[in-house]
């Protein structure tokens, strides 16, 4: 078994510092290979530490946010407005837009 010694010792406790740090939630600030600043977020997420660049992220951030809800909406009201599926999901939905949307029944004494 190798042991690590110098200024391998060092990065190694400090990948398990910042590994406990990040597991328990905390934010980490740290330095892109460019030099600049940034904040890892425990949900996987980044965002820059200076303000101006910040609010623009997040600002594109909130719009991404609703656009995603806007589709969720549309998807619902789509899975709403469907026919058929069945009782328990067997079966073939029809949505809005199919030929067969609306149609009506096929036997003639129903018609």
């Amino acid at each position: 078994m190798a042991t690590i010694r110098g200024a391998g010792a060092v990065a190694a406790g400090l990948m398990a510092l910042a590994g406990a740090a990040f597991a328990q939630g905390a934010v980490i600030e740290a330095t892109t290979a460019h030099g600049e600043r940034v904040r890892l977020l425990p949900d996987g997420r980044w965002e820059w530490v200076d303000g101006a660049r910040s609010a623009v992220q997040r600002a594109e951030r909130a719009a991404e946010a609703r656009r995603d809800e806007e589709a969720r909406a549309a998807q619902l009201r789509r899975e709403r407005n469907a026919q058929g599926g069945g009782v328990i999901g067997l079966g073939r939905t029809i949505y809005e837009g199919d030929r067969d949307y609306n149609r009506g029944s096929l036997n003639p004494k129903l018609r």
